[in-house]
């Protein structure tokens, strides 16, 4: 989250609570998909430009902490969990409704009227932090998988057998599939790289 100089906002690290600025409420804007950070640089840009820095709080584009595994190494990144989608804390009116709606990638608000957009309420906003916060803490994996769920082995000694999950271990990125070899079945401990979902 970053407010109207670019500066990251310390309480979303610092996992305080955000508080709502005086005057000003969350809009969502909704972006061109995988545009977010730049929608965010160009709203700044022409807000700067335009001296209208009064009008505009804080920015989020709310994001995750993802773990993945390629090539036998653990990586982490970060996914968008509202693909398309920035939230903008301003002063709704003619002019910063204009700014905002004509700035490139930007298709426009989400909810309310045409030319007057509804807010979101500051505990919807709260969530989304609340969110970001528990993606940092504890990341999620990428694929994640469930007991029960039909898996089919794509590396190693059983390439191409099908499966059924019996245990999921996210702390080794391991699984325990039943093959079945022969008519029986049997347990056997893979990689999450070796398996995919059907």
């Amino acid at each position: 989250m970053s407010d109207i100089n670019g500066d990251v906002i310390s309480e979303v690290a610092a996992g305080t609570s955000l508080q709502p600025t005086p005057g000003m409420q969350w809009y969502v804007v909704h972006a061109y998909s995988g545009m977010e950070k730049a929608v965010e640089r160009n709203i700044v840009e022409r807000i700067n430009r335009a001296g209208m820095q009064a009008k505009f709080g804080r920015f989020l584009v709310p994001t995750e902490e993802v773990v993945e595994i390629k090539n036998g190494q653990k990586k982490t990144t970060e996914r968008r969990f509202f693909p398309g989608y920035v939230l903008v804390e301003m002063v709704m009116d003619d002019e910063s409704w204009h700014l905002v709606k004509h700035t490139n990638k930007v298709t426009g608000f989400v909810g309310g009227a045409k030319n007057r957009p509804a807010p979101i309420s500051e505990e919807d906003v709260q969530k989304i932090v609340n969110q970001m916060q528990v993606g940092t803490e504890k990341p999620r994996h990428k694929v994640e998988f469930e007991t029960g769920e039909y898996v089919r082995v794509k590396d190693g000694p059983f390439t191409d057998f099908n499966g059924t999950v019996e245990e999921v271990n996210y702390d080794k990125n391991k699984v325990r599939v039943s093959v079945t070899i022969f008519g029986r079945a049997t347990p056997v401990e893979l990689e999450f790289s070796q398996i995919e979902k059907t």
